[in-house]
C-alpha cells in the first residue's frame, strides 16, 4: 500500500476505505482509531489492561491483543468488519442482533472470532480534571445495544451452569417499578454471581482506550493513550456494583435499570432459550428514555480503572504519527464546540 494514501496502523483489510474522507467521520474514527491502536501496542509487544475477575474478584490485570482479537494481529487473515453483527450471537436473540463496533473476522472464511464493543474515552473528565493525576477518570456512556452483547457473551461464558441461577422471582408486572424493587438486591446480586461463574471463560468484551489532556485543557498529556480492555465477567461486575440495589429506593436509576434489563435478557434465556431484547428495553423504561443503558463519570470509573497505566499512559503523543497514516489527520472532521472555541481563545478578552 503506498505511503501516500490516508489509513490507519494494521488496518489492512476492513470494510472502510480510509481513503475516502467518509471514513474519517466522528462516529466512524471513535472504532476505527481503537482498533488501530490495538494493532501499535501489539506491534510493541505491549498488552493492554484488562479489566477482569481473577480468583473470584475484580481485579485489572493485563491481556495481549491478539486474545483480544481472538486472532493474530499479524494474520494476513485479519479482516476488521466495522459496525456489524457478530453472528454466532444470533441464535440467542428474538429477531435481529443489533450491530456492535468492531467485529474480528477470518477473510478467508468470513468466520466471526469476536465482536467488540468500543469506547473511546477522555482522560480526565470534568469530575476528575482538578485532581491528582492517579486520581482521574474517564466518563463512559452505555448504549443499549451493549447491554444485549453482554447478555449474549455471558450465555457463552457460563454455559449450563447458568440456568442454577435463575429461578422464578414472582414479579407481577415487570415494567412497574414498584412490583420490581421488592426484588432488586436478588437481581443485583444475581448479576454479581454470574459474573464470577463466568471467569472461567470469560472473552474481551469492550475496548475503552483513554486519551489523556493536561487537565481540562485541550492539549495532550506527554504519555497520552492506552487501552483498556473489560471482559464480560468484568463488565457485568462493575454494573452490579454501581446499581442501587436498595428495595426502599424511590426510582430506578439508568445503571440499577442496566442490571434489571441484564437480568431479563439472561432469565428469559434460560427459560426460553431466546431472549426478546428489543421488547425488553422497550418496555421495561422507567419513565426514563432509552437513548443509553447508563453513563458513569471519571469520579465514578477510577476505583475500577486504577493503575499505573491510568496516570501514565503507555503510548506518547509524538507516536500518533505511526498511528495516523499517509495524512489521514487532514480528513478528520472534529465538531466544532462554542465553549472550546472560547476558551482557547484568550485573546478575545484582552
Amino acid at each position: 500500500m503506498p505511503e501516500k494514501l490516508p489509513r490507519l496502523f494494521g488496518l489492512n483489510k476492513t470494510n472502510r476505505n480510509f481513503s475516502k474522507k467518509t471514513s474519517w467521520g466522528k462516529n466512524q474514527f471513535n472504532s476505527s482509531f481503537p482498533a488501530s491502536l490495538c494493532c501499535y501496542l501489539a506491534s510493541k509487544n505491549i498488552d493492554a489492561n484488562y479489566l477482569a475477575i481473577k480468583d473470584g474478584k475484580y481485579t485489572p490485570t493485563t491481556i495481549g491483543i491478539d486474545k483480544v482479537f481472538g486472532l493474530s494481529s499479524k494474520s494476513p487473515d485479519l479482516y476488521f468488519a466495522f459496525e456489524s453483527q457478530h453472528t454466532p450471537f444470533q441464535k440467542y436473540v428474538i429477531g435481529t442482533l443489533p450491530r456492535t463496533d468492531v467485529v474480528i473476522q477470518k477473510e478467508s472464511t468470513g468466520e466471526c472470532v469476536s465482536g467488540l464493543e468500543v469506547k473511546l474515552t477522555a482522560l480526565p473528565d470534568n469530575t476528575t480534571c482538578e485532581l491528582n493525576d492517579n486520581l482521574y477518570g474517564s466518563e463512559i456512556v452505555v448504549r443499549p445495544d451493549t447491554i444485549v452483547y453482554l447478555a449474549c457473551a455471558l450465555i457463552l461464558s457460563t454455559g449450563n451452569k447458568l440456568k442454577g441461577y435463575f429461578k422464578d422471582i414472582k414479579i407481577s408486572d415487570w415494567s412497574d417499578a414498584n412490583a420490581v424493587l421488592p426484588k432488586i438486591k436478588h437481581i443485583v446480586d444475581t448479576i454479581e454471581k454470574i459474573s464470577l461463574i463466568a471467569e472461567k471463560k470469560q472473552t474481551p468484551f469492550l475496548l475503552q482506550p483513554v486519551w489523556k489532556t493536561i487537565g481540562k485543557s485541550p492539549v495532550l498529556a506527554d504519555k497520552c493513550l492506552d487501552i483498556f480492555v473489560w471482559s464480560d465477567a468484568g463488565f457485568s461486575s462493575f454494573i452490579s456494583k454501581i446499581a442501587n440495589k436498595n428495595p426502599d429506593a424511590n426510582s430506578i436509576t439508568r445503571q440499577t435499570r442496566t442490571a434489571i434489563w441484564l437480568y431479563k435478557m439472561l432469565n428469559d434465556y434460560c427459560d426460553k432459550g431466546k431472549f426478546d431484547h428489543e421488547d425488553i428495553i422497550d418496555s421495561l423504561s422507567y419513565n426514563t428514555k432509552n437513548d443509553k443503558a447508563f453513563a458513569s463519570a471519571g469520579n465514578v470509573t477510577n476505583k475500577y480503572m486504577s493503575c499505573k497505566r491510568l496516570e501514565t499512559p503507555v503510548i506518547s503523543k509524538t507516536e500518533i504519527k505511526n498511528i495516523i497514516l499517509g495524512g489521514g489527520q487532514n480528513l478528520l472532521s472534529p465538531e466544532r464546540r462554542f465553549d472550546a472555541i472560547i476558551f482557547n481563545s484568550p485573546e478575545l478578552f484582552t
